[in-house]
């Protein structure tokens, strides 16, 4: 099923995880809203400066960004109404963890990629 994910540190520069999860992710047929503060389009998705800035509800935010970097980001985190939250490999944040379970949204420590490429997504 189809959902509406934020690339919650998404990169224009194609080496980049990040990257290639919006990639994935529009492949297999899911709505992407990459997020970064440079507003750089990418693979020709529309990308916004911040969560609060995605024009719907998203199902799925997938984090890119180290500790401390996602820190200050758990209020918007919280604000997006998502219901899971996914912290890839050097996005793992025991804060985040913790918040968002505590707001009883579902937190995986997991690669956004290996999960789309093994049908668990």
């Amino acid at each position: 099923m189809a959902e509406k994910v934020a690339v919650l540190g998404a990169s224009a520069k194609p080496e980049r995880y990040s990257y290639k999860a919006v990639k994935m992710l529009s492949e297999n047929g899911h709505v992407v809203y990459p997020v970064h503060p440079s507003r750089i389009p990418i693979d020709g998705v529309e990308c916004y400066a911040n969560l609060g800035e995605i024009p719907e509800a998203v199902d799925t935010i997938t984090v890119y960004l180290g500790q401390r970097n996602s820190a200050p980001l758990i209020d918007d985190i919280l604000a997006s109404g998502a219901r899971r939250v996914i912290l890839n490999p050097g996005a793992e944040s025991e804060l985040v963890k913790k918040r968002c379970s505590e707001a009883e949204m579902e937190v995986l420590e997991a690669c956004t990629l290996v999960l789309l490429a093994t049908d668990q997504f």
